[in-house]
């Protein structure tokens, strides 16, 4: 999530003092070219980075980092440069303002991840190691999993993360029936994908003894660690790892597709099994220098990403280091293997040398600085039936501002991205219900709230 380490007693002060005015905001497009690379050119041989073991520790301690760039990093030999991708499908037209209702206005503990199990019931996720539901407008009183036991959350950016319900989990007699995937650190601070079922008989909660751990990835530090879960349109679960943690990725996993840190994967659950497998046509299968899982890499830490519930296009929202948060786009049709620029580059700017090359790279499709806020929450292209003016346009924020923003491609190969709300909101996530309505979580109140068209 953030490169800070916020706690909720400083948060207001905080808030106060980053809120920039409406004539402050500026936005850059991206109108330029960035590169996709080729998945299956020769990567450089590098030796997997040292793990460390980090303890979870019982404070909060707010963490500026250092603007001093990180140590110079090698350049992948990739491919030459593309068009900047663009959507699958043309959205409908931009929009010019938002604004937010409440559906419930607390309740939750530092909630973190809300979406639906194909029904009407919203699923939200707290951050301790509880997924509670939400019906008819309603807190259910029962939680649907409870996993305190064995979460850690002690840590800004740990706890439990993010929840995926199987793309068949409503179908009876399939290997995915009553099957959903959490991402959570433990207490000694290493992030695990679970696997866990509904319990047989209340669809309203889970068997927290069923849990089966597909993966485990030790965390060298206690910052970004990623965390989101999603299914893709090819039934695929895609998972988000930051680059490990600390300033500058000093261990230089985001340049390192053989670590699973600061990398986006795509793995293969389908079959309800007690173990994943690499689908077969992911970027990196039977190369050395890469594990196989890696679908993307270049990531500092891919706090949100999210698909596009009709085209099938990419958004990541990857937090920035010192100075620049950004949005990296994969278009539907990617075959994997992008490289997004991490260490090399934050945003558009050279970081680990200056000047640097940012041939091989995919460039984000647009960006902001930290005049505006300090650490990016990604959100999702609307597709739901309500508001039919919102349709096609990609909405974010920010952490620390609560600024809402969205992008839209601009007909010449770029992106148009305004300020559509400057909210008092604490921004740790965007979710979507069953028919797509967008909806946003504060972490400060514990609310939830719907993304509606502004006055």
């Amino acid at each position: 999530m953030s490169r800070y380490i916020l706690p909720l007693i400083l948060f207001a002060a905080l808030l106060s003092s980053c809120t920039p005015t409406t004539s402050d905001i500026t936005i850059t497009p991206v109108t330029g070219e960035s590169v996709q690379p080729e998945p299956t050119g020769a990567l450089p041989t590098i030796p997997p980075p040292q793990q460390v073991e980090a303890a979870a520790t019982q404070t909060f301690v707010p963490v500026v980092q250092s603007d001093e760039p990180g140590e110079a990093t090698p350049t992948p030999d990739l491919s030459a440069p593309t068009e900047t991708p663009q959507p699958t499908a043309t959205p409908r037209t931009p929009i010019s303002s938002i604004r937010v209702e409440p559906v419930l206005a607390g309740g939750l503990d530092r909630p973190l991840y809300l979406t639906h199990a194909f029904d009407d019931r919203m699923f939200v996720v707290e951050q301790p190691g509880r997924i509670r539901i939400i019906e008819n407008g309603q807190l259910v009183d029962q939680p649907f999993l409870d996993i305190q036991d064995r979460v850690g959350s002690v840590g800004n950016e740990q706890g439990l993360l993010s929840v995926a319900f199987h793309p068949q989990y409503a179908q009876e007699g399939t290997n995915g029936f009553g099957k959903f995937y959490v991402n959570y650190t433990d207490y000694s601070g290493n992030s695990h994908i679970s696997r866990f079922s509904v319990s047989p008989d209340n669809p309203d909660i889970a068997d927290k003894s069923s849990e089966v751990v597909l993966l485990t990835v030790q965390q060298p530090y206690t910052n970004h660690n990623g965390g989101m879960l999603a299914f893709g349109p090819d039934g695929y679960l895609y998972a988000g790892f930051g680059d490990g943690g600390d300033q500058g990725d000093p261990q230089n996993n985001g340049q390192t597709p053989a670590t699973l840190l600061g990398t986006l994967l795509r793995l293969d659950v389908g079959d309800g099994g007690d173990a994943y497998s690499i689908p077969a046509d992911n970027p990196f299968v039977e190369q050395s220098a890469a594990r196989s899982e890696v679908w993307a890499y270049g990531l500092r830490n891919p706090w949100r990403f999210s698909f596009d519930r009709v085209t099938g296009d990419l958004y990541i929202a990857d937090v920035g280091q010192n100075q620049w948060e950004e949005i990296n786009f994969q278009p539907q049709n990617s075959t994997g293997g992008e490289n997004y620029g991490w260490n090399l580059m934050e945003g558009l700017h050279c970081y680990a040398t200056d000047p640097c090359d940012p041939a091989g790279l995919v460039l984000p499709i647009t960006e902001y600085g930290h005049d505006q806020g300090c650490s990016v929450t990604g959100g999702y292209v609307y597709r739901g039936q309500a508001y039919p003016e919102m349709i096609g346009n990609y909405f974010f924020a920010d952490y620390c501002t609560g600024i809402i923003w969205r992008t839209y491609p601009d007909g010449t190969g770029g992106w148009e991205t305004v300020q559509v709300l400057d909210s008092d909101l604490v921004l740790t996530s965007f979710g979507e219900d069953v028919n797509g309505e967008l909806y946003a979580l504060d972490r400060t109140t514990g609310g939830v709230y719907r993304v509606i068209p502004g006055n």
